[in-house]
């Protein structure tokens, strides 16, 4: 059942990507990669099991950032996806501090949200640390990364290749940095190993369902 649902989210999440560029163009895709910061980091602490793996939920929002980079560097070029990862990286930043912030409120008796907001927003400062280096190391692989293949291999038979190549080596970049940091010391090295290698697996697996979104995207024109 995990599979079809998941199967179907990930769907909807590349259509709903695809309507925000229709609707904004260029700001749309940025406001997506917003968004996607936001919400991936707090469906990250839904653990699912999907295709026999341990997972997180977080993972097919925080496929489509890199989809949505990657898409700003095929339509316009790569100061404008530079500038997509640094709006992610800030508001990841302005998110976490604010909340944090927020936690330090003492809630009133009547208050029914206190706990809900600490699950979500309580990270540890590992795990806050390792999400933003991760993060900003990452995605400014990837950017770059596709800039250099395109400029390599521009015609667009080449776009698949352009994205799941430098998806692939960026979000395994990204799984090196963020897993270690997170979790060594806190399981077994088997189990961060397990961890790592099933994040990763699940990531290629969003970034092949992803392609056919990237090639529908430069036949979309946008309303703005």
């Amino acid at each position: 059942m995990n599979e079809l649902l998941w199967f179907g989210f990930a769907i909807l999440n590349f259509l709903l990507f695809i309507g925000m560029y229709k609707l904004f163009g260029k700001t749309g895709i940025f406001v997506w990669i917003a968004i996607g910061t936001i919400l991936a980091n707090i469906q990250v602490t839904k653990s699912i099991t999907v295709f026999g793996l341990h997972a997180t939920l977080g993972n097919i929002m925080y496929g489509t950032i890199f989809l949505a980079t990657d898409a700003l560097n095929e339509l316009y070029d790569k100061k404008t996806a530079t500038k997509a990862v640094m709006l992610g990286f800030i508001v990841l930043c302005i998110t976490l501090i604010v909340m944090q912030v927020a936690l330090v409120f003492q809630p009133n008796s009547e208050d029914i949200a206190q706990d809900s907001l600490e699950t979500i927003f309580g990270f540890l400062p590992r795990i806050a640390l390792g999400s933003l280096v991760a993060f900003l190391i990452s995605q400014f692989f990837d950017v770059n990364l596709f800039q250099k293949i395109k400029s390599k291999l521009p015609n667009d038979k080449y776009l698949w290749l352009r994205n799941n190549g430098s998806t692939f080596v960026s979000q395994l970049i990204d799984s090196l940095i963020f897993v270690p940091i997170a979790f060594l010391g806190i399981y077994s090295f088997p189990v961060v190993l397990q961890i790592f290698v099933s994040t990763y697996l699940i990531k290629v697996f969003v970034a092949l369902l992803d392609t056919p979104f990237l090639y529908l995207i430069k036949k979309v024109n946008p309303l703005e």
